[in-house]
């Protein structure tokens, strides 16, 4: 009786009519491994989210399915009579700005899938970044705060979100390093390619207990340039683009990676920043995650306070967005602005200094006396988690869709 084994998985593909792109999951989402793909309460994106799902053998387990479905036969009966009497149809809200980026990942997966198998060349690679780089520059602040706010632990999804994460610091440090919006636009291109050989490794690194393997750390040393082949072969001939992923784990003076070349590029070397820091800042099942001032702290002591770490920082902020920090009236809040020329970062409170929720979170501007920034707050495992559009609100919810 007490070893009956465990019911199988149920393939998402057998409850799709419980999974509607628009609506919130009422499950969560396994891929094949058993690692998260999509927590319950998240929605659906659109049809080629649910797709992508189901490319990476997305499944549920059998209890929380049958759940579902038991709670979906409930409310059909209850407010289906009432719907019809009322003459309302239901409502699926809009896409956001939140749920385009999100739509990013799933798109980088197929992607970078794609110039694995050979079936996607570079004018594809360029539109996805161009079309990466639009949402960033539309809402930099807010994409930010999704590099540092990681909640839900989708190590399946590391290699995606950090390329992502890495694109979005690389973007923002090489304009504040006055760099050329075609060295921009490379900089992107660099950061979403540069693990493409290694996208699975990294998902089993992330989830993984123990310290890498000599084979983990042999193909982890040959990625550069296996990546850069495989760009290559999709057609990829901008040689500036190839090098930063070549280099992207060299250091001048020839104590890194692949071939500890002794001159490393400005690309690559700000590739290389921007990838160390999105790590540090990014759970793992192994550590977690620093703080943005450590890891910022680190990064400068490496760099030995040059350009690229100094423009990084500049650009991140020393509290940035998604940062919990301490406000001199008491109040513990979390950054949603940067300070930058003219402006000082922005606040919305959480909790005051009695411990409870502040009514209504109201956002506070950090260069008034009262609200200004005392410190970073270090009991950060103590908090509940903020979903972006708690603070940020549903952005861009009148745009037409994507």
């Amino acid at each position: 009786m007490g070893n009956e084994a465990k019911p199988d998985n149920v393939p998402l593909g057998e409850l799709l009519d419980l999974a509607e792109p628009g609506t919130p999951l009422p499950f969560a989402v396994m891929d094949a491994q058993g690692r998260l793909l999509l927590a319950a309460g998240k929605r659906l994106v659109d049809e080629g989210q649910l797709q992508a799902l189901m490319e990476r053998g997305g499944c549920v387990d059998p209890a929380e399915a049958e759940a579902a479905r038991a709670a979906r036969g409930l409310a059909a009966g209850a407010s289906g009579a009432q719907g019809a009497a009322a003459g309302v149809s239901p409502v699926v809200r809009q896409r956001t700005w939140f749920d385009r980026m999100e739509k990013q990942v799933w798109a980088l997966d197929e992607l970078l899938r794609g110039v694995q198998r050979g079936s996607v060349q570079a004018p594809q690679i360029e539109a996805h970044a161009d079309a990466y780089i639009a949402l960033v520059e539309r809402h930099p602040d807010p994409a930010l705060y999704l590099c540092l706010r990681q909640g839900d632990r989708r190590f399946a999804l590391y290699a995606l979100t950090h390329a992502m994460h890495t694109a979005t610091v690389a973007l923002l440090t090489a304009r504040q390093l006055g760099w050329a919006p075609d060295v921009q636009r490379r900089a992107v291109l660099a950061a979403l390619t540069m693990n493409l050989s290694i996208v699975e490794l990294q998902a089993r690194m992330a989830e993984q207990n123990e310290p890498p393997s000599q084979r983990q750390m042999a193909l982890i040393r040959a990625h550069p340039t296996q990546s850069a082949e495989m760009l290559r072969s999709a057609g990829v001939q901008d040689v500036e683009w190839l090098a930063a992923v070549e280099q992207h784990h060299e250091r001048a003076g020839g104590s890194g990676y692949p071939q500890g070349v002794k001159e490393v590029g400005a690309l690559a070397h700000l590739l290389r920043a921007a990838d160390v820091f999105t790590a540090k800042i990014s759970p793992r099942a192994l550590r977690s995650a620093l703080s943005p001032q450590v890891a910022a702290r680190q990064l400068f002591q490496e760099e030995q306070g040059g350009p690229i770490a100094a423009g990084l920082i500049r650009a991140v902020g020393v509290y940035p967005p998604g940062d919990f920090v301490c406000l001199k009236n008491g109040d513990v809040g979390i950054v949603v602005h940067r300070a930058q020329a003219g402006r000082a970062a922005q606040v919305v409170s959480l909790f005051g200094s009695n411990g409870k929720p502040v009514p209504g979170s109201p956002r506070r501007d950090t260069a008034l006396p009262e609200f200004a920034i005392t410190s970073a707050f270090q009991e950060r495992s103590a908090l509940p988690r903020v979903l972006p559009e708690q603070v940020y609100g549903l952005l861009d919810a009148d745009l037409p869709a994507a």
